[in-house]
């Protein structure tokens, strides 16, 4: 096989590349011809039926009619068998025969190397312990990277062609969704984080009892609450503008932004129902209760910054994906806390004025000492108390660092992975800007397209060395791929 690279073994230790297979060189009838990728590689019979569980050793067993089964394709005379596989991942597949030991080389894609070694049906057990603490931790970066892909595809650009009126359904959707697309839409972002701040501001005034400072302003009410309306009309209004837009309604309700949106409104009308359904009656003061719960559903309006702010939605995307991590960190709390509490409550009941009179409330005061708070209405008055207090403490810290390092690590890849996309659609959309004319070529105040560019390719190198920096410095150099 001419232009070819080629392995011709004259042992069972060793192979030799070199780049044609010479004249002559006839493999013996106990030894399969192995080409795979266009590479060819030579293993005994008695090798490969050394592991009669893999794709090869039931090749070396199974009959000439179900050899096409496990190849692509076979050369009976010559006892050569084709498979479209990658060459340089089967050079450890094959080690794997001669050593049983199945070592992972830092260049390799861990994903793709799965897919192989499943492929020839060897296991991820097979991996030595040299190797397989680096691969694992490597893989599980790699499956993050693509659950973060896969979250930032999920908020993919609106296609308006085909629907009713695209060009104003896709005017109002750049304004309201796509703040880098124009100076208007900036002015619109910026209008919206004013509302969200304002009716904050407006739920504190309101919590003060400053409506008679005040005063009245119009038939409608006070100040504060005409500001509420305000800002109240300018969140609905941007969500069914929002909903009249879209095209798959379906996606667009599940979408967990949208929901943020509608929880930041619907408790206003929810409460303007009830306090007119329930006017004068003997159920008021109850209504008032509801009401009340209500309005503090208002403080997630403060979630609605998530649309303009990277690291609120860096933060929310590690959350998701730190689930594992979290419940563990609960788990772990939840045991020393009960461990804790129990013992301290066996030790201090018995004493004059103590004040762990229940289990619940030693619970209290190992919750404050494991996460460190320490309000010190709960405290231990003999020694041994005190001794197991300190332990207390000390479990909580080193329970609470556990996971730190890796909510950190994935908060900074979700932080730089969204920065990354967040430049790639400024680059884009000047590419459609230059496209269209709307930008100049190059002459007075105009710009050029190859340093439009060249400024987008450089800001994305940027990001992805700052990407790079962090995890090696978080993890060792052995954790970037």
């Amino acid at each position: 096989m001419a232009g070819s690279e080629v392995a011709c073994s004259t042992s069972l230790g060793s192979s030799v590349f070199y780049s044609d297979l010479p004249t002559g060189c006839t493999p013996p009838v106990d030894v399969l011809v192995l080409n795979v990728g266009g590479s060819l590689f030579q293993l005994s019979q008695e090798l490969l039926a050394s592991h009669p569980q893999t794709r090869l050793g039931k090749l070396a067993r199974c009959s000439p009619d179900s050899v096409l089964e496990l190849c692509d394709d076979a050369d009976f005379l010559q006892n050569e068998f084709f498979f479209d596989r990658s060459s340089q991942t089967f050079r450890y597949v094959e080690n794997f025969y001669r050593t049983g030991h199945l070592h992972v080389m830092e260049d390799l894609c861990e994903i793709s190397f799965l897919q192989e070694i499943q492929y020839w049906g060897l296991d991820e057990l097979c991996i030595p312990p040299c190797c397989r603490e680096r691969y694992y931790r490597r893989k599980e970066q790699r499956e993050s990277l693509d659950e973060r892909r896969g979250l930032a595809d999920d908020d993919q650009e609106e296609d308006f062609v085909g629907a009713a009126c695209p060009a104003l359904r896709q005017c109002l959707w750049d304004l309201l969704e796509r703040p880098e697309s124009s100076c208007a839409a900036r002015a619109v972002g910026s209008l919206s984080m004013f509302f969200v701040v304002l009716s904050v501001i407006n739920m504190v005034l309101i919590s003060l009892d400053l409506g008679e400072d005040l005063g009245e302003w119009g038939p409608g009410g006070g100040l504060l609450d005409v500001l509420e309306y305000v800002c109240v009309v300018w969140f609905t209004g941007e969500l069914l503008l929002r909903f009249l837009c879209v095209r798959d309604k379906c996606r667009f309700g599940r979408s967990i932004p949208n929901l943020i949106d509608l929880l930041a409104v619907l408790p206003f009308y929810v409460t303007l129902a009830v306090e007119s359904l329930h006017t004068g009656t003997t159920d008021l003061e109850n209504m008032g209760r509801v009401v009340q719960v209500l309005r503090l559903l208002r403080s997630l309006r403060m979630l609605k910054l998530g649309r303009h702010s990277t690291g609120l939605r860096s933060l929310g995307m590690t959350i998701a994906q730190c689930y594992e991590e979290v419940g563990l960190l609960l788990l772990f709390l939840c045991v020393g806390i009960s461990i804790f509490a129990t013992v301290a409550f066996a030790l201090e009941h018995d004493l004059p004025a103590t004040t762990f009179t229940s289990v619940p409330t030693a619970w209290w005061w190992a919750t404050t000492s494991m996460t460190t708070v320490g309000y010190g209405d709960i405290r231990p008055d003999t020694m041994v108390g005190k001794v197991l207090a300190f332990f207390c403490i000390l479990s909580g810290i080193l329970i609470l660092a556990l996971p730190i390092a890796i909510i950190n690590d994935r908060f900074s890849a979700c932080y730089f992975t969204l920065k990354i996309r967040e430049a790639a659609l400024r680059h884009g959309e000047m590419l459609k800007r230059l496209a269209r004319g709307s930008v100049g070529d190059g002459g007075a105040g105009g710009v050029n397209l190859r340093d439009a560019y060249a400024r987008s390719v450089l800001e994305m190198l940027r990001l992805k060395g700052r990407e790079r920096t962090s995890t090696r410095s978080s993890g060792g150099d052995d954790l970037w791929w």
